[in-house]
């Protein structure tokens, strides 16, 4: 993919308001889960950034950070549907999940978070941020 292509389609993607995150257990069972988050371009590199909020959870040891512990390959999907099928597109950001329980890096996903989701003035974050580097992007558009 030539640069200008890459950063046209990582421009797109960060445009999206949510993402699908796909991980995978040390078994390889998938695991599928909607997230809001953000993303920051820096030269060639690309890091999405999602956190666990405090929005009502069943539990704070959620299934998607077990998962990454054991097995950091992820991906996260970003779609646009529309009934008139010329204007579908898809984009998949491929990368290596690290979890921040605290320091820099969950200091830069909360700000941008914070900076792309006014609901984050009422919601406060408080768990832990999940930095993704993107080495693969796939798309797909009508």
């Amino acid at each position: 993919m030539a640069d200008s292509d890459r950063r046209a389609v990582a421009e797109r993607f960060a445009t999206a308001r949510v993402a699908t995150l796909a991980t995978a257990d040390r078994d390889g069972r998938p695991h599928l889960v909607p997230v809001v988050f953000a993303a920051h371009t820096r030269g060639e590199v690309t890091t999405v950034y999602t956190a666990v909020d405090a929005k009502r959870k069943t539990t704070q040891r959620l299934r998607r950070l077990a998962n990454i512990e054991v097995n950091p390959r992820v991906s996260l999907l970003v779609d646009h549907y529309d009934d008139d099928w010329s204007q579908l597109w898809w984009i998949r950001a491929d990368g290596t999940a690290r979890i921040h329980p605290g320091g820099e890096e969950m200091a830069t996903g909360y700000a941008l978070l914070r900076g792309k989701y006014r609901q984050y003035d009422r919601i406060a974050l408080d768990g832990p941020v999940v930095a993704v580097t993107v080495d693969h992007w796939a798309y797909w558009h009508a």
